[in-house]
């Protein structure tokens, strides 16, 4: 498809802008944004006549029904933090992080596998170390907390990893959009600025990850139902094997020092727990007045 400069431009730019905005938008509007997610789901009888394969099946089931069910659930619960209603009580607990860090784990090892399947192999090692660097939610030694769902509104999901973890995962994450499906790199790489920049804009690097949920799951429902993007911005012809390769070997020396970093951090951490940049995450003991809502909530469902 014959596509102009000036046309990639103003649709990119275009999109980027309105994925910042939508993001800003769902941050603030929990319920509305819980509603709107919970509805999209409806639209499940559709998405045959768009997903095609495995891997893709995977990445619309496993990003949309956490969105909705798991981001979506927890973030009114906490919104309703006092509420003794035993639905809320229970996407109040802990297996919501647990389970939101199995999400993203899975959304990384799903590519890497794809990866490895196509031969990208130095970009799927980069895969592995980053599943292998996501800071868990908490440490059994530690005294901070990595994954929280914000206790102010607007309940945000907040996740304090590193400004070169983000970074890493954004360009991993090109490269394997690149040699998978280089036809939508174009958009793809609109909706990994958007969620890079969103944080840098608001100046709250915990805000990463729910810009990369939002920008994500909406470009995963717009291609399940849909085709918008081929029209305006297909980058088939920006397919190339050398750029490909290089790209995987460029991304494998940046990745290999940040692991001998990161785990050099927490073997030198006296409680054993990762780095989380320049906002530390916050500490376990400042949480416990809120924790004990939840503790509450918890005794009333197992009646005690």
């Amino acid at each position: 498809m014959n596509i102009s400069a000036w046309q990639y431009a103003v649709s990119m730019t275009t999109y980027i802008v309105f994925l910042l905005l939508l993001v800003e938008g769902m941050r603030r509007t929990p319920r509305l944004t819980g509603a709107f997610w919970l509805l999209s789901l409806l639209t499940a009888p559709l998405w045959a006549e768009n997903v095609v394969g495995w891997f893709r099946w995977a990445k619309t089931v496993s990003v949309l029904i956490p969105t909705a069910i798991v981001v979506g659930g927890a973030r009114i619960a906490w919104l309703y933090r006092e509420n003794p209603n035993q639905i809320l009580a229970f996407f109040r607990g802990d297996w919501v992080l647990k389970v939101l860090y199995l999400v993203l784990f899975l959304n990384i090892a799903e590519a890497t596998a794809k990866d490895f399947a196509t031969a990208n192999y130095f970009n799927a090692i980069c895969g592995c170390i980053l599943c292998a660097t996501i800071p868990f939610p908490r440490y059994k030694r530690g005294v901070r907390q990595y994954w929280l769902i914000g206790r102010d509104q607007p309940n945000d999901l907040l996740f304090y990893s590193t400004a070169a973890w983000n970074f890493l995962y954004t360009t991993w994450n090109l490269a394997f959009v690149y040699g998978e499906n280089p036809g939508y790199f174009a958009s793809s790489f609109c909706i990994l600025m958007a969620a890079e920049l969103y944080p840098i804009i608001k100046k709250r690097p915990e805000l990463y990850l729910t810009a990369r949920v939002y920008t994500l799951a909406f470009h995963i429902l717009i291609r399940a139902n849909s085709d918008i993007f081929t029209p305006v911005m297909d980058s088939t012809s920006w397919a190339n094997d050398n750029v490909l390769y290089f790209w995987g070997v460029l991304n494998l020396v940046l990745h290999i020092p940040f692991a001998w970093w990161y785990f050099k951090q927490m073997k030198s951490s006296p409680t054993g727990e990762p780095p989380c940049g320049d906002r530390p995450a916050p500490l376990q003991a400042d949480l416990l007045p809120c924790e004990r809502v939840r503790m509450r909530s918890d005794a009333q469902l197992s009646g005690g």
